[in-house]
């Protein structure tokens, strides 16, 4: 199939400078297990906000073509392509979302089976786009997955922007109920953060049974779609103190504090709350802590409440896969469409990341 020597893509040069539109060479020739697809959507992540920042704890090396949750359709494959990561066929013409590769032969890929820890990773967004195969990144007309990548195909069901959302924010999500394990009929879970992950995590402990889903966050329009995605009550950050929200998760709980509590903020700070506000013997699950930020903690909160902590970092392809089933199941059930805050083009995209940074959005997407 003939396709275009060049792709436009939003191209970051320079931390806090204006992002470029670039044109950036398209490989001509595909290795084995690659595929090239034509994006058609790529939603915005905050993550996407703190690398043009210059804030995010990762090494980044620049220059890079920003973004990172894509769904693009196949427009031509390497050889040894016919299914992707979980058995479905692939062919020319269908959508996909892609993963972070993987090695699969470094200790963590093999004997610890982390493979999103893999020491030899490579990842969207993160690889420059001035080496081969240039085209590492969503906020581009084309994308190249790489032979290691998970690649899923999307259920027919599932429009562009809920796909492309699933790809980061939703299988963080996902891939973080995997590690925490079975939500209990009993279990009042709190969820920290009323942005993207938070929603999704409302509606994900709502729908695995719950007893009651408490959302913390703000604004008050967040915190309202919180409800409609399945939190019993929500408590706004900017109304009330950290003492009150205490005493009323204490207060819902027969004083004992949560049984489950969830990060999603990405401050620093709510690290210490959250210990504060799960029960003796709870579980609490750290996911938007990727940042540079620093606080203050006591440590004996956690072997006093003998609290077992845990971190969550992004998610392979069964998290996609999961998040992907997740949405074709539950559309009806949960207003996902909410979510999507606005649509820009390719050339809008300083604006779209700027109003991201501002909090005006909540997942605003690039579409092509």
């Amino acid at each position: 199939m003939r396709f275009p020597r060049s792709s436009r893509a939003a191209v970051v040069r320079a931390f806090k400078a204006p992002v470029c539109i670039e044109e950036v060479p398209i490989p001509q020739e595909l290795e084995p297990g690659t595929i090239l697809t034509k994006i058609e959507t790529c939603s915005i992540c905050g993550t996407d906000v703190h690398l043009w920042q210059g804030s995010l704890a990762l090494k980044v090396d620049l220059p890079v073509i920003i973004g990172h949750e894509m769904v693009g359709r196949i427009v031509a494959m390497g050889s040894g392509t016919d299914r992707d990561s979980v058995g479905q066929p692939l062919r020319v013409g269908d959508r996909i979302t892609w993963t972070h590769t993987a090695c699969g032969r470094c200790y963590f890929c093999t004997v610890a089976r982390e493979p999103t820890l893999c020491q030899y990773s490579r990842k969207y967004m993160y690889e420059r786009m001035d080496v081969a195969p240039y085209l590492l990144g969503g906020f581009s007309e084309y994308g190249y997955v790489l032979p290691d990548s998970g690649r899923v195909r999307v259920p027919d069901n599932v429009p562009n922007e809920l796909a492309s959302m699933a790809s980061c924010a939703f299988r963080s999500v996902m891939n973080a109920f995997d590690g925490l394990g079975r939500i209990d009929p009993t279990d009042t879970v709190v969820i920290q953060g009323a942005g993207p992950l938070g929603l999704l995590a409302t509606a994900v402990a709502k729908i695995s049974g719950a007893r009651r889903v408490v959302t913390l966050g703000a604004p008050d329009a967040r915190l309202d779609l919180a409800k409609e995605f399945g939190a019993d009550e929500v408590l706004s950050v900017e109304r009330t103190s950290h003492a009150e929200r205490l005493d009323r998760v204490r207060a819902l709980t027969d004083g004992r504090g949560a049984d489950v509590v969830m990060e999603f903020t990405g401050h620093p700070e709510a690290f210490g709350e959250g210990l504060d506000l799960a029960r003796r013997g709870a579980s609490y699950l750290v996911v938007g802590q990727l940042g540079q930020g620093r606080t203050t903690i006591m440590p004996s909160a956690i072997v006093s409440k003998n609290l077992r902590v845990l971190g969550s970092f992004s998610g392979q392809a069964k998290a996609y896969w999961k998040a992907l089933d997740f949405v074709s199941k539950h559309r009806h059930e949960v207003p996902f469409e909410r979510m999507v805050s606005n649509r820009y083009r390719l050339d809008d995209v300083n604006l779209a990341l700027t109003r991201m940074k501002n909090f005006e959005e909540i997942k605003p997407v690039i579409e092509f």
